[in-house]
């Protein structure tokens, strides 16, 4: 007889944007002639810029004849886009990372769910709350978090690090040491950032008891003030503690092209055995690269067409998320986030919770944002909206807020 993996048990309910669409799509029909404005997932809404599109055509134009045609793409990735971006990510912010010390994917959420396939399911996890879900339900999945204790809405075994709006939601060093710590910065959901000064004390920690950093980096690229590290790498000693995830989802509007990368430089190591060669393992055999065309344009983000038109792209995104912030404030709300990342973190009205003030808001203003709840317990009484519309629903959803205030 075949057997289930029993820790998929494990996980309550449905993933979380799962659960928002069901709702969503339930509302739709009942009221086919409402207007709902999404600002809940963090999906792009502008289209591919001119200069990443001439290169898909480009590339296109070669697979088509034999002399340039390519097949599976190298294990870790092809050069030319690992060299630009070594250069580009790294190098040029005083970054020592090679290229082949990064690995060319199809995305950041894929590599931040699988990385922990090669940890061993002894090692215990710290996750910041709230936190996006992908970092726990993945470690769920493969047995390292004991049972969901729907008292706490926690897991027995993570170390849960809380972020408050008293800590100005960067957590505390744990007083129980974890194995593996997922901090991701610019922060999703609250749209917080770690000053270098803060994030050196991570690494730090980490190198003094044994510890990898698995750090989410996918946000970099909206990052407007100057004392905000861009990079782990950046931080002294961060080559031997530190995993280091990117993306292009955001960062140029690769959502519906998928690409990412993950660095692990060669100096990383626990209990002496390099990490580099084992993520080299699994990334040859459960993957055969990301596509030759999505990797050629991978490299036209970084041309100084592509920089500059990727930069306005973000800039645009980025005045939302003012638009969205100052409208809230103005509204009555509290609100965090927003200047250093496309999220804006709310408080909901009085004591309302994340799923009754999500109700409310789709039935009485037709407007779709995230439950803080949905990414941890912590997370209750706060709601996460996206700067990631197109500039006239994000002004017509802060019309709507002036006529529901806080």
């Amino acid at each position: 007889m075949a057997r289930i993996n029993e820790n998929y048990l494990k996980l309550p309910g449905n993933y979380l944007f799962s659960a928002i669409g069901k709702k969503v799509r339930e509302y739709e029909t009942a009221h086919p002639q409402a207007k709902i404005i999404r600002l809940g997932i963090g999906d792009v809404t502008q289209p591919i810029v001119p200069a990443v599109i001439e290169a898909l055509h480009a590339a296109v134009e070669e697979m088509g004849k034999a002399e340039s045609f390519r097949g599976y793409a190298p294990d870790l990735g092809y050069s030319f886009l690992r060299e630009t971006i070594s250069e580009k990510d790294y190098k040029e912010k005083g970054c020592d990372i090679s290229p082949e010390e990064i690995f060319i994917s199809d995305g950041a959420k894929c590599d931040c769910g699988n990385i922990q396939e090669i940890f061993g399911l002894n090692n215990t996890i710290a996750v910041c709350d709230p936190v996006y879900p992908v970092y726990v339900d993945s470690n769920v999945m493969a047995g390292r978090t004991g049972v969901y204790i729907p008292e706490t809405g926690q897991y027995q075994e993570v170390v849960y690090m809380p972020c408050t709006a008293e800590n100005g939601f960067v957590p505390e060093l744990p007083g129980t040491v974890p194995d593996l710590i997922y901090l991701c910065f610019p922060n999703n959901p609250t749209g917080a950032v770690m000053k270098k000064d803060q994030l050196q004390k991570w690494v730090d920690y980490a190198n003094e008891h044994d510890s990898v950093i698995l750090y989410d980096a996918a946000y970099e690229a909206y990052i407007s003030e100057p004392d905000i590290p861009h990079s782990i790498y950046e931080c002294t000693g961060a080559r031997e503690c530190a995993i280091e995830f990117r993306s292009f989802s955001k960062t140029a509007g690769f959502t519906g092209l998928r690409l990412g990368f993950t660095v692990i430089p060669r100096d990383l190591k626990t209990g002496g055995q390099e990490l580099w060669p084992l993520w080299a393992r699994r990334h040859g055999t459960k993957y055969n690269g990301a596509p030759y065309i999505i990797q050629r344009a991978g490299e036209a983000v970084y041309s100084e067409a592509g920089r500059k038109q990727v930069r306005e792209q973000i800039a645009c995104y980025m005045e939302n998320a003012g638009l969205i912030l100052n409208g809230l404030k103005k509204a009555g709300y509290t609100a965090y986030g927003g200047v250093n990342a496309p999220y804006i973190w709310l408080r909901t009205p009085g004591d309302m919770s994340s799923w009754e003030y999500f109700d409310r808001l789709l039935s009485t203003l037709q407007i779709v944002g995230t439950p803080g709840v949905g990414f941890g317990p912590h997370g209750e009484h706060y709601f996460r909206l996206t700067s990631f519309g197109k500039r006239e629903d994000t002004i017509e959803a802060m019309e709507r807020f002036t006529s529901f205030p806080a």
